[in-house]
């Protein structure tokens, strides 16, 4: 500063003129300079209190910050299996679409369970369907001989209902018979009651036929007579052995009224145990037909399909589990970006969960802004921000507070500073604001980890 003040200075004599030399006189152009050096002043002194009121307005109304860059969340591509790599169909810094084959992994073995999955389900589908139909087939056996054992009670119950009948009648028979006996009976006292008459009559018919005879033989009676008498002796005789044949018939007759009721008794005898067998086999064909319409034919056979169709759930969700791995082997991109970083290549054997690849999406990006502690007292969510990226000069993009941070970076240090000491310096933090891009233009590339200066405009209604 000194070098140039004497640099600035006029060549001036240090001491007094010597002699009758006079100072020159200044010339009148050289006067004017002093009133134009005002005017200068004045006119910066004026632009200078225009834009420093600008600047004041407009700092005390916005934050800055220049320790701001571009995030994006960036997935992770990992592979759900353990297998080798087939083929990668990508590259570092190739762009991708959602849905995209990234990489191919070996599908032999999976593609052999889906296989021996599907065939094991077959197998258990047929085996429902046969426990369907017998479930069928059980309901209509069921059915049929219930039918039949109904059909078999009904014949019973008339077998019973006509050995009672049966029985009654022989009943009815015996008493019939029995009234047959007494008639008998009266018939052979009386036939016997008629032969004492008959043989008196046949005695008397003797004995006047011995007179008659001896009289016949004396000369006392004509021989006419004798016939007479002879005759009478041979009807009294024949009347003598009809009222004993008449006797016998009677006797044969209660023999046989007895014979009747004895078989009648008998028979009615049959019948009552006709009864009994009847009503045994009604009983038999009760309990055919308890067994047969028992519910827990239907039941265990619905019980077996019910048991069939539950393994068959289960070889399907293993079926579904087996096609889900052969789709596990094609690795798909979540999402639009770009491969930002592969690990992977050709033959390598992949473990579940490892990194493989990393895609960074192309536009849903974001600015992470770090403000000082001091400068979040009035940012709100919604306000609007003022987006300057290094790689574009001269451009100016809009974005939108979309939440602050809940602490600062120092909190999810993984060693937090511990200030309770008799050491303790106060360092002004910083916390992370997430600004969102208000429409970007799509003429301009926004890559992660770009620098950004990111200015809110505190004055701003928030949005929610």
């Amino acid at each position: 500063m000194e070098t140039r003040e004497a640099q600035a200075k006029p060549n001036v004599p240090s001491g007094p003129p010597q002699g009758n030399a006079q100072p020159p006189a200044a010339p009148a152009a050289k006067r004017k300079p002093p009133l134009v050096a005002i005017a200068v002043v004045v006119v910066l002194v004026i632009v200078g209190a225009i834009f420093g009121v600008r600047y004041l307005a407009y700092a005390s109304a916005h934050e800055t910050t220049d320790d701001a860059r571009i995030d994006a969340d960036t997935v992770v591509v990992t592979s759900k299996i353990a297998e080798r790599v087939a083929s990668v169909l990508t590259d570092t810094n190739q762009r991708v679409t959602r849905g995209q084959v990234l990489l191919r992994l070996d599908n032999a073995d999976e593609t052999t369970k889906v296989a021996q999955a599907q065939a094991a389900l077959d197998a258990q589908q047929a085996m429902v369907n046969a426990a369907l139909q017998q479930v069928d087939l059980t309901r209509a056996t069921q059915a049929a001989e219930n039918a039949q054992n109904a059909g078999g009670i009904a014949a019973a119950q008339a077998n019973v209902r006509n050995a009672r009948a049966s029985y009654g009648a022989q009943l009815s028979q015996v008493d019939v018979n029995a009234a047959g006996i007494a008639t008998a009976q009266a018939q052979l006292r009386v036939a016997q009651e008629g032969v004492p008459g008959a043989r008196e009559a046949l005695a008397r018919a003797n004995a006047d036929l011995a007179r008659t005879q001896a009289l016949v033989a004396t000369g006392d009676l004509a021989r006419s007579t004798l016939d007479a008498q002879r005759a009478a002796q041979a009807a009294a005789q024949s009347q003598y052995q009809q009222a004993l044949q008449t006797v016998v018939a009677a006797q044969t007759q209660v023999e046989q009224a007895r014979q009747r009721v004895a078989s009648a008794r008998s028979t009615a005898a049959a019948a009552e145990t006709t009864i009994g067998i009847q009503q045994g086999q009604l009983a038999t064909q009760r309990g055919k037909l308890l067994e047969s319409d028992t519910p827990y034919k239907v039941t265990a056979q619905q019980a077996t399909a019910d048991a069939s169709a539950a393994q068959l759930g289960t070889l399907r969700a293993q079926l579904r589990q087996a096609k889900d791995t052969l789709g596990y082997t094609e690795i798909r991109s979540p999402i639009d970006g770009y491969v930002g970083a592969k690990n992977v290549e050709v033959g390598k054997t992949v473990s579940p969960g490892e990194s493989l690849l990393q895609i960074v999406p192309d536009r849903k990006v974001f600015v992470t802004a770090n403000f000082k502690e001091t400068q979040i007292g009035k940012m709100h969510r919604g306000q609007d921000v003022a987006l300057k990226i290094d790689a574009y000069k001269g451009v100016e993009f809009k974005g939108r507070v979309e939440n602050l941070s809940p602490a600062s970076e120092n909190q999810f240090a993984l060693v937090p500073a511990q200030n309770a000491t008799g050491n303790f310096v106060k360092i002004t933090q910083r916390l992370p604001v997430r600004i969102q891009f208000v429409d970007p233009p799509r003429d301009y590339a926004l890559r992660p980890g770009m620098s950004v200066e990111a200015a809110v405009d505190t004055s701003s209604p928030a949005h929610t």
